[in-house]
């Protein structure tokens, strides 16, 4: 559709004979959360990879904000406003959360780490970065080493560090990933408060948090998008239900 921030077009890879991606395309609107579900090694990783960047398909096109982005690597991608979370945490350990959100800011503006010692006390890196820990509920435990801080807060400083780029859209990989009850319905209210704010590519295997949140969903099977529309539709699709929800949906 025209009014697409990101869009894939027939993005192929394969790992040896093995296709993670075959012909996926796929659209994500501004402010909108698009979820991308499908179960274990449908290919939803390999999808968000190749989205931010990290790595190159072996045929088909992305579009950002109208642009060709194919060809540009992740660093590019992330400072024309494509930033991307992982599934496993990963954070400056031996730093404060303050100093990990700064840090993303400093990267962001083109700043050299060498000069660190200085930016631990520049009010530019400071300020907003304590103002975005603030959004994510982390503005108490802006001092604490990250290593010290529990997981779900950890997941927290990692958004909070993905934020602080200013992106356009975020690629979320498993958020949840390891969290509990409580930090997984922290984080809910979390990525609900940023909905029309930015928009969100969000994988994730709790399909309670995905129904709940998603505007739009698709569902890769084998690399292949089977179904992409409202959740209601893919409550109602049986292909969808057959392969990957279970009858009981």
């Amino acid at each position: 559709m025209n009014d697409a921030l990101l869009r894939a077009n027939s993005l192929v890879k394969h790992f040896g004979a093995i296709p993670a991606s075959d012909g996926l395309s796929l659209e994500v609107r501004p402010g909108e959360i698009h979820a991308l579900i499908g179960p274990n090694g449908a290919g939803k990783t390999t999808a968000i990879a190749q989205l931010s960047g990290e790595m190159r398909p072996d045929a088909g096109e992305v579009y950002f904000g109208g642009r060709d982005i194919t060809r540009l690597g992740a660093d590019a991608r992330a400072r024309a406003g494509l930033a991307r979370s992982f599934q496993i945490t990963s954070l400056f350990l031996g730093f404060t959360a303050e100093d990990n959100v700064a840090m993303a800011i400093q990267a962001h503006q083109g700043h050299s780490f060498r000069f660190w010692g200085n930016a631990r006390r520049d009010a530019t890196l400071r300020d907003p970065a304590r103002d975005v820990l603030a959004r994510v509920g982390l503005g108490a435990r802006a001092d604490v080493v990250s290593a010290n801080l529990a997981h779900g807060e950890q997941r927290q400083l990692e958004l909070a560090m993905a934020l602080a780029t200013e992106p356009k859209l975020l690629l979320l990989d498993e958020p949840m990933a390891g969290m509990g009850h409580d930090e997984s319905l922290r984080m809910m209210e979390l990525l609900a408060g940023l909905k029309g704010s930015l928009a969100i590519l969000l994988v994730e295997h709790d399909m309670d948090v995905v129904f709940s949140l998603a505007d739009r969903i698709t569902v890769l099977v084998y690399g292949r998008a089977i179904a992409s529309g409202a959740p209601a539709e893919i409550r109602a699709n049986a292909e969808v239900r057959d392969a990957y929800l279970g009858a009981d949906a």
